[in-house]
């Protein structure tokens, strides 16, 4: 089966995609399909952990380092770096292996190696010891991330995967917004142990309900992908992601830094046309013919950069300009999460209704005016309530109608044999959005003349917000997007 990249089928069913199974489920009376919830709260829990691990080691890291004192700190950089390149390398052909091999299967087996390595993170003895753990833990991330969406693809409803997904999604985005909040705590509580600790149980719980609640779905007679792609695409993710990642230390115009950006894109040149000319391919060209699919990509990489830049600037505001700390910061930020993560099933079934597209358009706006109004507001002086509540409400509104809608719109133009490989090109697009949101905040707050002060260099960083939001609502203005009920059966079946 070939993903769809001619014709109208593919954005005429809602969100511009397919389901998972044919027949019956479709042609079911709206009122009598359920969310399988046991499915949507195991993949969704697994989730939160993989993208808590993303930023909550940001404030364990002071901890970390005093934990090491004869270790430097550009080695220790690699616990919070290594995982950020690990996990963004191996996604796709996680997700390609996903395809093939069974999602419930590949889940399971990155739900065991992420709790297994978090177990070994918290023991760690040495700091090598340590690294090594956390790449690991890398890579068990990028094995189940992929797979989870496809689960809740393949067992969910049609009708209902308005819901299921932006609940999917939200979950991503309100564990990445917590971590700081949550690894401040338990620092507090416990020291940074504990920060790997957290995630024992939930790895034990997906694990053990998961082998019992979730199913099987695989396409055995997909191709297997050229190993000459795959190697491809992790050298060019490997390399693109170190040299981002490395540029706050060593400097955005040295050598070092542009020199591993500048092959990985090279590389990336050799891989899109390997793809082209390959009779198995890592990733299908042909899914980027599918409109829904490639704008909604496009969207995803560019509120990734917008989100990270708010959430990380909004941490170093609190705690640079009005002096807080950085438990106060998180309690500061709070807001936001809270109410993407209260918002998110409402929007989901107000998709279901009314489609997803007009939620972007207007989710971008809100995001925007979250920006406009920290340019307008804020400034040295604290006044919490007044300058900076409402800034992070705006945000939280834009999010629960922006980063939820677009893994939806994704996760439903997939046809039924892509669900792994698709989802994990746009999880790598937002981790690579992420990386560059970090890095580009980096950039912007740097004082490289000393004519601007400390609160006006975080103007730049809220003309970021603003431009994303916007961008945002642009490129969501190509989607083709129905609600459920207008979605005829045949059409949400083809493949």
């Amino acid at each position: 089966m070939e993903p769809r990249g001619q014709g109208e089928t593919s954005d005429d069913v809602i969100g511009g995609g397919v389901t998972s199974d044919k027949g019956a489920r479709d042609s079911a009376p709206i009122d009598d399909q359920q969310v399988p919830w046991a499915t949507l709260a195991v993949s969704s829990l697994a989730v939160f952990a993989v993208f808590l691990d993303t930023s909550v080691l940001f404030v364990a890291f002071p901890s970390i380092t005093a934990s090491f004192p004869d270790v430097a700190p550009a080695e220790l950089s690699w616990i919070l770096n290594g995982y950020t390149i690990v996990f963004a390398a191996l996604l796709i052909p996680a997700g390609r292996m996903a395809d093939r091999r069974g999602h419930k299967r590949t889940f399971l087996t990155g739900s065991i190696l992420f709790t297994v390595s978090s177990l070994a993170c918290a023991v760690a003895p040495t700091a090598g010891f340590l690294v090594a753990a956390r790449l690991v833990q890398g890579i068990g991330a990028a094995v189940l991330l992929p797979s989870s969406m496809a689960l809740v693809l393949r067992g969910t409803p049609h009708a209902k995967l308005p819901f299921a997904l932006a609940v999917w999604g939200a979950t991503g985005a309100v564990a990445g917004a917590l971590g700081p909040t949550l690894g401040a705590a338990l620092v507090e509580a416990g020291g940074w142990r504990w920060v790997f600790l957290i995630n024992i149980p939930v790895g034990v719980f997906t694990v053990l309900v998961g082998r019992r609640v979730l199913s099987e779905s695989a396409d055995p007679q997909s191709t297997v992908p050229a190993p000459l792609g795959v190697i491809l695409l992790i050298a060019a993710s490997a390399a693109v992601s170190f040299g981002l990642v490395r540029g706050e230390e060593w400097g955005w115009s040295d050598g070092r830094t542009l020199g591993p950006v500048a092959i990985g894109l090279a590389i990336l040149v050799v891989f899109v046309l390997h793809q082209r000319r390959t009779l198995a391919p890592t990733i299908d060209p042909a899914l980027f013919a599918i409109r829904n699919f490639a704008w909604a990509n496009a969207a995803t990489i560019v509120f990734a950069v917008a989100f990270t830049s708010m959430f990380l600037s909004s941490i170093l505001f609190l705690t640079t300009i009005w002096g807080w700390s950085i438990l106060a910061a998180g309690l500061g930020v709070a807001p936001g999460p809270l109410l993407v993560a209260f918002l998110a099933p409402f929007m989901g079934r107000l998709a279901g209704q009314i489609g997803q597209r007009p939620l972007l358009l207007v989710g971008g706006l809100l995001y925007a005016t979250s920006g406009l109004w920290r340019l307008m507001m804020l400034g040295p002086e604290s006044n919490y309530v007044v300058e900076y509540l409402p800034s992070m409400l705006f945000s939280g509104l834009g999010v629960a109608l922006c980063l939820p809608q677009l893994s939806s719109v994704v996760g439903q133009s997939l046809p039924p044999n892509r669900h792994g490989v698709g989802s994990a090109v746009n999880q790598a697009f937002r981790q690579f959005g992420g990386t560059f949101g970090v890095a580009l905040t980096i950039g912007l707050l740097a004082d490289t003349s000393g004519i601007v002060d400390a609160a006006g260099r975080f103007d730049r960083v809220w003309w970021v917000i603003l431009l994303g939001g916007l961008a945002v609502s642009l490129l969501a203005l190509p989607l083709r997007t129905r609600p459920a009920h207008r979605v005829a059966p045949a059409a949400a079946a083809t493949g």
